[in-house]
C-alpha cells in the first residue's frame, strides 16, 4: 500500500492565519480539515475544502475538544456520550462543505489533546469509534495503543499515523506540544525514511522505539511546513520508487 501524506490544516479563524493551506497542499494526499471547535471556521472550511478539491486531495474531519482558545491541545474531562455528541456535531460542519463541493468524507482524526486521550482512555476511544461507524470511514491513530486496539475490536478502519514533525518519548508516546518546534526538514525526511523501511524512529533521547506509517502527518503550523511537506513526500517517493 502507498504511504500517505497528511496534514491537520484550515485552522485559521476569522482575521487570524494559522499556516499556509494553499501552500501546502500540492505536497499531500490527506487534509485533516478543522471543524471549528480549536479552530476554523465556515469561511476557512470552505476555502479549505476548495483548496483540496482543486489539488485532488482527500479529505477527513479533525476534530476537537471545544477549546478555541487552548487550540484544542488542553485536556477536558467529557463522557462518552457528550464526546460522542462534540464529534458528530463537527464532522457534520465539514461533510455539509464536503457535500457543497461535490467531494466525500475520506476519515476522520482527533485534534491535538484528543489524539492522545483516545489513544489511552477507553470511553473516548470508544467515543471516537462510535462516530467513526455513523459516518464508515477510518481513523487516523498513533499505532499500538489502546485506540488502535478498540478500532480492531469494534471492525472500525485504523490507519496507523507517523509524526514527521513532532517527538517521541521513550516508550513510543507521541509528545503533544501547545506550540511547534522548528524542525529541520532534511532531518524530518530521513525520520520518515526510518518510519517507513524499518518501523523505527528515536526517541527524544536518542532510544528506538516501533512505529508504523501508513499515512504520515506534518503540521501546518509547524515553522516551515511547505518545505517539510515537499521534503517528506520526495522521500516517501523516493521509498515508493525503489
Amino acid at each position: 500500500m502507498p504511504v500517505e501524506l497528511n496534514c491537520d490544516m484550515g485552522e485559521s479563524y476569522g482575521l487570524y492565519k494559522m499556516g499556509d493551506d494553499e501552500g501546502i497542499m500540492p505536497f499531500i494526499s490527506q487534509a485533516n480539515i478543522a471543524c471549528g471547535f480549536h479552530g476554523s471556521d465556515p469561511n476557512h472550511m470552505r476555502r479549505a475544502v476548495e483548496l483540496a478539491r482543486k489539488f485532488d486531495v482527500k479529505v477527513g474531519a479533525h476534530f476537537s475538544l471545544p477549546d478555541l482558545p487552548g487550540f484544542g491541545r488542553r485536556e477536558m474531562k467529557i463522557e462518552r456520550e457528550e464526546m460522542v455528541n462534540i464529534i458528530i456535531y463537527q464532522v457534520g460542519a465539514i461533510k455539509g462543505f464536503l457535500e457543497f463541493a461535490g467531494l466525500k468524507l475520506m476519515h476522520l482524526k482527533p485534534h491535538g489533546a484528543l489524539y492522545g486521550m483516545a489513544a489511552r482512555m477507553e470511553p473516548i476511544a470508544q467515543a471516537v469509534a462510535d462516530v467513526a461507524q455513523v459516518f464508515d470511514v477510518p481513523v487516523l491513530g498513533l499505532a499500538g495503543t489502546l485506540h488502535e486496539e478498540v478500532f480492531k475490536a469494534r471492525g472500525v478502519g485504523f490507519q496507523a499515523e507517523f509524526f514527521a514533525d513532532l517527538d517521541y518519548d521513550d516508550d513510543g508516546r507521541l509528545l503533544i506540544t501547545r506550540e511547534h518546534k522548528p524542525v529541520d526538514a532534511v532531518q524530518a525526511a530521513k525520520r520518515v525514511q526510518m518510519a517507513v523501511r524499518e518501523g523505527m524512529v528515536a526517541s527524544i533521547n536518542g532510544k528506538p522505539v516501533p512505529v508504523r506509517a501508513e499515512t504520515v502527518c506534518v503540521h501546518s503550523d509547524t515553522p516551515d511546513a511547505v518545505g517539510i511537506a515537499k521534503a517528506v513526500q520526495g522521500a516517501i517517493a523516493e521509498i515508493e520508487a525503489a
